[in-house]
């Protein structure tokens, strides 16, 4: 689907994105819906980042169906210190909900606990931010599935036998952080015996940092069998780096990514498999979500329910997480059926 994008600045050191709804006047924080409904403020870990960017589009799509106003904003870089800032900016523009992916969960928490004072609602998505910060977490699959999918795409490519890294995000990250437990968790299973972690480093989503980190490992480590990169800056600049030194068949690379970053590693043969979800399924439930929570619909509490759009049931858990989206593998055979 084609869209316009609209860039205003907001005066801090960034630009916000406008792709769907009507504008509505800025009053005061927490202001009832306009007649052309909810202003909903939508605060990934940074900007010109491809998964958010995709997590915006199915943002866009719940804002139009519903009649509300998302404006997707951002730091140029993954900092919860920053992302203070645009919390603080969304009180004063008078938006109605915040929809949040953490860079540092309680970093975050006083200036949204703040903003939940002044009447806004606030919702995490992607990476959860303290549970006293917001009403719903709107997560990624069950951090333990996805821990343990990740250890086997890369066990099925190297035998289940050597060597291996993990390439991460930001230290603090809470999503990349209970990813990396599991796969210790994951790791103990008899079937994994034989694979041995000998490094974990952090590329804070920054593409040239992961792809320098990508070079060390194997430099480092010459019998390195493999690379699980669980972030999609991370997973691309080790595809891209391992291919430069014309060993895609000696390192396997595996991860989270994104199909349009991956399709010509996977064509190429030089990434077998990796994984994520529906990403524009995420930023639409979430926006769905938010909706539900400033219509009165949900409050938090374990057990509540509603029809969140096209994407169908979704319930509240324990302490307010909600499973937005289910994971995925993308293998050659079925990367180009995916447009995101």
């Amino acid at each position: 689907m084609r869209r316009k994008w609209l860039a205003v600045l907001f005066g801090v050191g960034a630009v916000t994105v406008v792709t769907a709804g009507i504008a509505a006047g800025v009053g005061s924080a927490g202001q009832s819906a306009t007649a052309k409904g909810y202003k909903i403020y939508l605060l990934p870990k940074n900007l010109g980042n491809p998964y958010f960017n995709a997590s915006n589009k199915g943002a866009q799509k719940a804002a139009k169906e519903l009649g509300d106003t998302v404006t997707y904003n951002a730091p140029t870089e993954a900092s919860a210190t920053k992302q203070v800032t645009f919390i603080d900016t969304a009180v004063r523009q008078g938006y109605n909900a915040i929809i949040i992916s953490g860079n540092d969960p309680n970093a975050v928490a006083p200036a949204l606990k703040r903003a939940a004072a002044k009447g806004v609602k606030v919702i995490s998505y992607d990476a959860d931010v303290a549970s006293d910060a917001r009403i719903i977490y709107v997560s990624l699959p069950d951090l333990r599935s996805v821990g343990f999918a990740q250890v086997d795409w890369l066990g099925s490519q190297i035998g289940y036998k050597g060597e291996f890294a993990i390439l991460s995000a930001a230290a603090t990250a809470a999503n990349q952080n209970a990813w990396i437990k599991y796969m210790k968790v994951a790791l103990k299973q008899p079937k994994y015996k034989n694979m041995k972690l000998v490094k974990i480093v952090y590329g804070d989503d920054n593409d040239a940092k992961s792809a320098q980190l990508a070079q060390g490992l194997m430099q480092a480590y010459p019998n390195l069998k493999g690379i699980i990169a669980p972030t999609t800056v991370g997973i691309a600049a080790s595809a891209r780096v391992v291919q430069q030194a014309n060993k895609c068949s000696a390192v396997r690379v595996t991860g989270l990514g994104l199909p349009s970053q991956m399709r010509k590693y996977v064509k190429s043969d030089c990434v077998k498999k990796f994984g994520l979800w529906n990403v524009e399924d995420l930023g639409y439930v979430a926006v769905q979500t938010a909706d539900a929570v400033l219509a009165g619909k949900l409050t938090g509490k374990a057990g509540e329910s509603f029809t969140a759009g096209k994407a169908g049931k979704r319930t509240v858990g324990k302490k307010g997480v909600m499973i937005g989206v289910p994971p995925f593998a993308f293998t050659k055979g079925n990367i180009d059926q995916f447009k995101f």
